[in-house]
């Protein structure tokens, strides 16, 4: 084969691993009884791969799920731990949304997606629910893709948010 071809580029999150993230995601918020859900993954460099906003979700979600993402992946945290690292400092958490411009949500539903050794390769986000069930179909659906989740359990009452 000539040299004028050009060669693939090696990706640590494929495709077919982020849709089928996305596709259990919405699965799991079905059987839970949850609200129509969004839901994005982002690779490690931040790039949208794979998205999916339920009918009946709200126009915002998306931008939401994708701010929860790249919070996560910013920071090299879940935005659960954001919110708690960050909930009594303001002008941190106002100057982190600046440098991001706007796309920086720093509540449950952004989950670091990992590889087998616990390297970083993506992230998912979640809007549509209360946002600590948001981070639960975040963690199952991860986990249902035969990747690791940081964190790898959701709150304790995910279950009762938002009742």
């Amino acid at each position: 084969m000539s040299d004028y071809y050009v060669k693939h580029l090696t990706v640590p999150l494929p495709l077919a691993a982020a849709s089928a993230i996305v596709d259990h995601a919405l699965r799991i918020g079905r059987e839970n009884g949850m609200l129509p859900l969004t839901v994005a993954v982002l690779d490690a460099g931040g790039n949208l791969l794979a998205f999916k906003r339920e009918d009946g979700s709200g126009i915002m979600r998306g931008d939401i799920a994708i701010g929860k993402a790249w919070g996560a992946l910013g920071m090299g945290i879940s935005s659960r731990t954001i919110r708690e690292r960050l909930k009594d400092r303001p002008a941190f958490q106002a100057a982190l949304s600046s440098a991001s411009q706007g796309r920086f949500v720093p509540v449950p539903g952004g989950v670091l997606v990992c590889s087998d050794d616990d390297a970083v390769v993506g992230a998912i986000g979640i809007s549509g629910d209360a946002s600590d069930k948001d981070e639960y179909c975040a963690i199952e659906a991860v986990k249902a893709a035969d990747l690791r989740s940081h964190p790898e359990t959701p709150s304790d009452n995910w279950q009762d948010a938002g009742l």
